[in-house]
């Protein structure tokens, strides 16, 4: 049976020192620089996950990227904080060669039925079948893991103008098939493309510093979305001193708000 490689980019395995897991970048999942920072966020919350005493589903995560990830093997070490009734508290690290190049907390929870209400309106958008697919260009190598339909605010071209709005919104869904879960919404929480591009109609250097996705919705909503499509859409607040702000939302088909994230960056410009 051929593994999806998502989860093969996901995979860790226990190494000698307890709550030490020890996984492996893919070359599938390259970005300009080390590997895609979804699949760091996705690696870091699956080695909660897979922790015998975890209780509940994720309900947080924020991911600090302190340092590239060199290609080749990293162990990431795990520890529960503190556990509470209802939620749980977890530092993560990962390590490459004795230095730490990216440290996470979470929060797992078991959820409650009790009053819900969304306050955040679902964008009114084209169906992703009356958008044509278009992408990130092929040297953005994990981006191909993903079919990606722009309603708006598409990576600028060579040639392209600055926009007034930092705004993208579009449907993407894993190119394989594959079903949605907690990492794989994690990974695709960072799918956006930096935003200082469509303000300044260019590439320039830019990457995530921090990230933190606050995950909406339970396993079951993530079983009824299966593979489909997402709608995403990402903005920006201020661009100042080398430094942007990004807030994001990943909606269902159905209108069901699955996460929000917000993220910082730095640029180069």
């Amino acid at each position: 049976m051929t593994v999806h490689p998502f989860d093969e980019a996901i995979e860790l395995e226990p190494v000698g020192e307890s709550g030490v897991l020890r996984g492996r970048t893919r070359p599938d999942w390259a970005n300009m620089v080390g590997p895609f920072g979804g699949m760091t966020a996705a690696v870091m919350l699956r080695a909660v996950e897979v922790q015998p005493e975890r209780i509940g589903e994720p309900v947080s995560l924020t991911v600090n990227f302190a340092a590239p990830v060199a290609d080749g093997p990293f162990d990431i070490a795990v520890k529960t904080v503190r556990t509470n009734r209802t939620n749980q508290h977890w530092l993560v690290e990962l390590w490459q060669d004795g230095v730490l190049t990216t440290n996470a907390t979470a929060v797992f929870g078991l959820r409650r039925d009790t009053w819900s209400d969304t306050e955040h309106a679902v964008p009114t958008v084209p169906a992703p079948d009356a958008i044509d697919e278009t992408g990130l260009p092929d040297m953005i190598v994990w981006a191909r893991n993903y079919e990606m339909r722009y309603v708006e605010g598409a990576a600028p071209g060579v040639g392209a103008e600055p926009e007034p709005s930092s705004v993208t919104t579009l449907w993407a869904r894993d190119r394989r098939g594959r079903a949605l879960d907690f990492p794989s919404l994690a990974a695709m929480s960072d799918i956006f493309y930096p935003r200082v591009f469509l303000r300044r109609g260019a590439m320039s250097p830019a990457g995530t510093i921090s990230l933190t996705t606050y995950f909406h919705a339970d396993s079951r909503a993530l079983g009824v979305v299966g593979g489909d499509f997402v709608l995403a859409r990402a903005r920006a607040n201020r661009f100042t001193r080398g430094y942007f702000d990004q807030s994001a939302e990943l909606w269902s088909s159905t209108g069901e708000l699955l996460v929000t994230t917000h993220q910082l960056a730095y640029f180069k410009a």
